[in-house]
């Protein structure tokens, strides 16, 4: 992340543009020198996200108008993209400061978060294949000038650049090409990221991962030169408050082995399909930042998806990790494979309630488009924290069913069961594949293969990788407490 904010409890004395927050009614902030219906005039009417430039006064070469629309109105996640507008409209400027973040109703502390997520993003490219970086923003000071509650702001800006960096880290991998980030080198990276976080990583090989019974990750593997790795990432604070674990899809490229991908545009995405363990990997490199009092343990499942005469074949039959054998129908369904062996080994440790993140099935972007995530899983507790985490954070979130029924579809006449389940609710189906090896856990699944990738800039979303579940899993761990209702 290139931007660095501080807080003043007074202007700066120079800056090259103030960023003035104006609301949709009452009195335009005094010192503008326009009434409100002079800016209306100029196509300005204080609606939330709208900018307008004026002439700057002072050392400023700019005032840049924002609206936030109704006062009322304005909450945390509203905020974040309005600040969002607002850095996207002053980023030929090199500095700016603003009384953005002490608007509207909720807490100092919350809304500045919001408002530095929301800058930050808006502001973060991925250039490192670029020659001309010229396409960089010269934004990269901001200061927030509250004449109160300074405690408040500075906490806020705290967590917002702890989590702003996370979502920049996971953007960057899921953006970086498949020949540019193996499994091998991103567990190098979650190695380098443990150690500047707090973290204890252990890497297993391909040698390893056989010996461990990780037939689902060895199996999908098979094909590719590149060998597989796995990820274990532990945090661990003093007088731990609960017992989380997160597991995240790695697939480095999925060409989709023998049941290959059509080529089409979304062949070159999928090197996007790691963006699942992307997630994890920033969430536990954020979690010391913000004090977060739960113990997470995470696993990150690396490998290539593709073809060679030693790929994964039809009707092959694996033996995954917690001993389940699992027939091979579709090798394009290899994410719920090595998902299998991280759950397995999570669930052996007991833990509270266990996640895990995926760009798992076209069934469930087709259900629900790119905006949101599907959520299926076997605890009414869990789950309703993860909704309660995706209010505050607008990582949008939908319950698919867990219709246990459909564990019928599954079954294999040569094993105990198969990894498709046929043309029909696919994601309550891989669901209910992935539930087969979580054990009596509290578990819930995020499919986030619809807001895997965004088309354009919007609000807090940069064109690319969205690094989506970043943040909400974050906000998971965060407030995490023990569910208490039994698994359904």
């Amino acid at each position: 992340m290139r931007t660095t904010f501080t807080t003043s409890k007074s202007a700066p004395a120079k800056v090259d543009a103030v960023v003035v927050p104006v609301a949709a009614s009452g009195a335009v902030p005094s010192g503008l020198g326009h009434t409100r219906a002079q800016l209306s005039a100029l196509g300005f009417d204080g609606a939330a996200g709208q900018t307008l430039a004026l002439p700057g006064s002072g050392s400023a070469k700019a005032t840049l108008l924002v609206g936030i629309g109704e006062v009322k109105d304005l909450t945390p996640n509203s905020l974040r993209n309005i600040a969002a507008s607002a850095a996207r409209a002053a980023s030929r400027f090199a500095s700016l400061s603003t009384t953005l973040a002490s608007v509207g109703r909720g807490s100092a502390k919350a809304n500045t978060q919001a408002v530095v997520e929301g800058m930050a993003l808006a502001l973060h490219r991925w250039v490192d294949l670029k020659n001309d970086k010229g396409g960089l923003p010269k934004l990269t000071s901001i200061t927030f000038v509250a004449a109160t509650g300074t405690a408040e702001v500075k906490a806020g800006m705290d967590n917002g650049i702890a989590t702003a960096s996370a979502v920049c880290l996971a953007r960057d991998l899921a953006n970086t090409p498949p020949s540019h980030l193996t499994a091998r080198q991103l567990a190098d990276r979650a190695v380098e990221v443990a150690r500047t976080s707090g973290l204890k990583a252990t890497v297993y090989n391909r040698d390893q991962l056989i010996a461990m019974g990780c037939g689902g990750l060895v199996g999908v593997n098979a094909g590719s030169v590149e060998p597989p790795r796995m990820v274990k990432l532990e945090y661990r604070p003093t007088k731990a408050s609960g017992n989380i674990v997160l597991v995240g899809k790695g697939v480095m490229y999925d060409s989709g082995g023998i049941s290959l991908k059509p080529s089409d545009p979304s062949h070159a995405s999928m090197k996007m399909d790691m963006s699942g363990a992307a997630a994890v990997l920033a969430t536990m490199g954020a979690l010391r930042s913000l004090k977060v009092k739960a113990k997470v343990t995470a696993y990150l499942m690396c490998t290539d998806n593709l073809p060679s005469g030693s790929a994964l074949k039809l009707g092959d039959v694996l033996t995954m990790r917690n001993g389940k054998t699992v027939e091979i129908h579709n090798t394009d369904a290899e994410g719920r494979l090595i998902l299998a062996d991280g759950l397995s080994l999570g669930a052996e440790s007991k833990p509270d309630a266990m996640l895990d993140i995926a760009t798992l099935t076209g069934a469930c972007m087709g259900a629900l488009g790119k905006h949101m995530a599907g959520i299926l899983g076997n605890n009414d507790g869990v789950l309703t924290q993860l909704k309660a985490a995706s209010s505050r954070t607008d990582e949008l979130v939908w319950e698919l069913p867990f219709h246990r029924p459909y564990r019928a579809l599954l079954d294999s006449n040569v094993a105990d069961m198969r990894n498709i389940g046929g043309p029909l609710a696919g994601a309550t189906t891989a669901a209910l594949f992935l539930g087969e090896f979580v054990g009596e856990t509290p578990w819930a699944h995020i499919d986030m293969a619809g807001p895997m990738d965004a088309d354009g800039d919007n609000g807090w979303l940069n064109r690319g990788a969205t690094a989506y579940g970043t943040r909400l899993l974050i906000d998971f761990c965060a407030n995490f407490k023990k569910p208490a209702g039994k698994n359904k």
